[in-house]
């Protein structure tokens, strides 16, 4: 006991200046460290987080937090945080988690430490019900610490599953991010980088081309672009911090605080009831004419404005989060611009985990059809279209917010039942005057049906040319779906909105028992 005295009497007093000092100097970090960080075009950790929560709202976390593991020279470089800043402030006045590696400190390297800081701040997000935000900077495992930096990330792992579709989990790209440590991004809800500074791989370049042979570089294996346009890995890519941090903001504010919770509501700038005249003309009649369904996903919503998730990944489909008299609803569309709209493999997965994401969180849906069918071809198939089409069908049939179907021209086949057809559950299904709602388009029905007739005939173009007319007079008409049940009604474009915002009013309340077990097992 008097050992103990002794040794607690020499250890020097520490007070409020030297507090202060201490934290002046943890906010400052190393001018060296911060000087080669600048010249990469990167912000420092602290000063992203002030750009992504509230002015003075942040609370840090353990920033006294030192490693205690020895060997490799460890036991001398021990620096306050261990290389990552957490915390929690908030969001629109909302309370939002962040975590932040601190690139300057170990190159941002996760070891014992940094892993444990991460894993509480975590298990305060999930405890208080609120978003998740980390950003992500750092050259993976702790070396100089191996078995434990690799349990770290484990224990990442299994709490970002834990979380899944409770609380919002949003990565931010800030860096590399290389290895296991790419897992953890995949896991969350949404992924946001940054062109020329941030890359995701499970392999460097330098393996794969002693691998493989091939050499790339580290943007061009995986770079913001690549994962935006060609992985998909990434929902969104920006060109600069400031821009990705303030786009996080605005997801934030069209996100709940979890699952228990609804979408926060916004006052709308336009009355309900806005006639949208200009749909009347964004959509040719002829089927086989294409255009841009954003313009119809923009003169539906309030004041225009949404945000595109995935917007140059299969770009056939749109999915997108905007506001419906001041309500935050998921809007999924076919995009006739792009492949005529046709559903894929890409598309059909985008979708699915849109809907899914939607469907966690409370936001109801809206599908806009207009989808020929699903693409053909041997790659297609190959690819498994049947299983990737699964997953779409699975998770508008696993939903259980209020969902609204428009098919505005044509909803051909097993396409047409995938995207949210009544049949599958829809709430509500809308059409508009121009609907084409069959097996296959009329050409292709004739052929098959009449195929016989048209070729025992002496003009066989003129009968064709018949009874292609015949067929769609008789089961392609507007109404034919309508009068049997499966639209509920049909209605003008320029109705459209008001039709969405009356139906979701209805649905507000919606409610479905689900049958009792551990989860479901969709296609994968």
């Amino acid at each position: 006991m008097d050992t103990v005295k002794r040794d607690r009497q020499h250890v020097p007093p520490i007070g409020i200046p030297e507090l202060e000092e201490l934290r002046r100097s943890l906010l400052e970090g190393d001018p060296a460290a911060t000087e080669r960080q600048r010249a990469k075009g990167k912000l420092t950790a602290r000063e992203r987080i002030d750009l992504l929560l509230d002015e003075g709202s942040f609370s840090e976390l353990e920033p006294l937090r030192r490693h205690r593991a020895s060997g490799f020279d460890l036991e001398r470089n021990r620096p306050h945080t261990d290389g990552v800043v957490t915390g929690w402030g908030t969001v629109h006045g909302r309370t939002v988690f962040v975590y932040a590696h601190d690139f300057r400190i170990f190159g941002g390297a996760l070891g014992e430490a940094h892993a444990q800081k991460i894993h509480k701040i975590m298990d305060h997000a999930l405890a208080a019900g609120a978003p998740l935000v980390s950003l992500n900077d750092g050259a993976g495992a702790r070396i100089q610490e191996g078995v434990s930096a690799l349990a770290g990330y484990g224990g990442i792992f299994q709490r970002n599953t834990r979380a899944s579709g409770v609380i919002p989990q949003i990565s931010v790209m800030l860096g590399p991010c290389a290895g296991g440590a790419a897992y953890s991004p995949a896991l969350t809800d949404f992924v946001f980088m940054v062109r020329d500074t941030s890359q995701m791989f499970i392999t460097g370049p330098d393996v794969v081309q002693a691998v493989t042979g091939e050499k790339i570089s580290q943007n061009g294996l995986g770079g913001a672009d690549v994962h935006a346009e060609t992985s998909g890995v990434a929902h969104f890519a920006y060109d600069d911090e400031q821009t990705c941090l303030e786009e996080v903001r605005y997801l934030l504010s069209l996100l709940p605080q979890n699952n228990r919770e609804n979408p926060p509501a916004a006052s709308a700038e336009y009355p309900p009831g806005r006639s949208c005249e200009a749909l009347r003309d964004l959509v040719p009649a002829d089927g086989n004419r294409p255009y841009d369904m954003r313009a119809v996903v923009r003169e539906i919503v309030d004041d225009g404005e949404y945000l595109e998730v995935h917007e140059r990944w299969a770009t056939n489909i749109i999915c997108a989060l905007g506001r419906l008299d001041g309500e935050v609803v998921g809007v999924v569309a076919n995009q006739p611009q792009s492949l005529a709209g046709v559903l894929d493999i890409k598309a059909s997965e985008k979708a699915a985990r849109f809907i899914q994401m939607c469907d966690a969180f409370n936001i109801p849906i809206v599908t806009l059809l207009d989808v020929p069918g699903f693409l053909p071809g041997v790659d297609q198939e190959h690819g498994g279209i049947i299983r990737h089409g699964a997953k779409l069908l699975y998770a508008y049939c696993n939903a259980t917010v209020p969902r609204i179907s428009v098919i505005l021209r044509k909803a051909y086949g097993g396409a047409y039942i995938v995207m949210d057809s009544q049949s599958v559950g829809a709430d509500l299904t809308y059409a508009w005057p121009t609907n084409e709602i069959a097996v296959m388009g009329a050409e292709g029905a004739a052929n098959v049906i009449f195929r016989r007739q048209i070729a025992a005939s002496e003009d066989p173009e003129a009968t064709r040319a018949r009874l292609v007319k015949e067929y769609r007079a008789e089961l392609m008409h507007p109404y034919y779906a309508a009068e049997r049940g499966l639209v509920d009604d049909v209605i003008a474009p320029a109705d459209t909105r008001g039709a969405l915002i009356r139906g979701l009013a209805m649905l507000r309340a919606k409610h479905v028992d689900l049958p009792a077990r551990k989860h479901g097992n969709p296609p994968q």
